[in-house]
């Protein structure tokens, strides 16, 4: 395990240290929680937006789902008759 220095401004470090006392954690325990939350939700946006712009990709090459089978599709859900996802036109 590496060791980071960080300097924090007295009201976070205030307010990290009434948590830990709260929360009976260490303040380093607190900061690596915090850590990996903030690092796992911008990988999952940096996913998001890769996704997203795949999208506009297939978009831009013609490869939609034409509103009316996507309708038809969920009004089908729950039925006996179920429909299976619509595809790209191609």
């Amino acid at each position: 395990m590496s060791v980071t220095t960080i300097r924090l401004q007295p009201e976070v470090e205030s307010g990290l240290q009434s948590m830990a006392d709260k929360l009976k954690r260490s303040r380093n325990w607190l900061v690596n929680e915090a850590i990996r939350e903030y690092v796992a939700r911008q990988e999952t946006e940096q996913s998001r937006w890769a996704d997203t712009l795949a999208a506009m990709g297939s978009v831009a090459g013609g490869k939609i789902v034409s509103g009316h089978a996507v309708h038809a599709w969920l009004a089908s859900w729950g039925s006996p008759d179920e429909l299976p996802p619509p595809v790209a036109d191609e």
